[in-house]
């Protein structure tokens, strides 16, 4: 006499794999979500880079406007070459 199979199908094994595949289309939108993130962050960074070298330029001539190399607030004292300071 043959052996007979009693298989019956696993409603929760069906429900399980359904739920594994609905995980994994969440997880995959929101590795999507924060790739598009991350593009929009590294964007905003590079902007973020070139107005600050800009302002950084604008400062650099502002300074070079206001207050000019040759301009000093202490005076420069001639001296001829070989003296000395003179004491008090």
């Amino acid at each position: 006499m043959g052996a007979t199979l009693n298989w019956r199908r696993d409603p929760d094994y069906e429900q399980s794999i359904v739920l594994h595949e609905q995980r994994m289309l969440q997880y995959e939108q929101r590795r999507i979500q924060h790739e598009q993130r991350m593009k929009q962050l590294e964007s905003e960074t590079e902007q973020l880079r070139q107005e600050n070298a800009r302002g950084r330029q604008l400062l650099a001539k502002i300074d070079a406007l206001c207050f000019p190399p040759e301009s000093s607030s202490i005076p420069a004292i001639a001296t001829e070459p070989g003296s000395k300071p003179s004491s008090p």
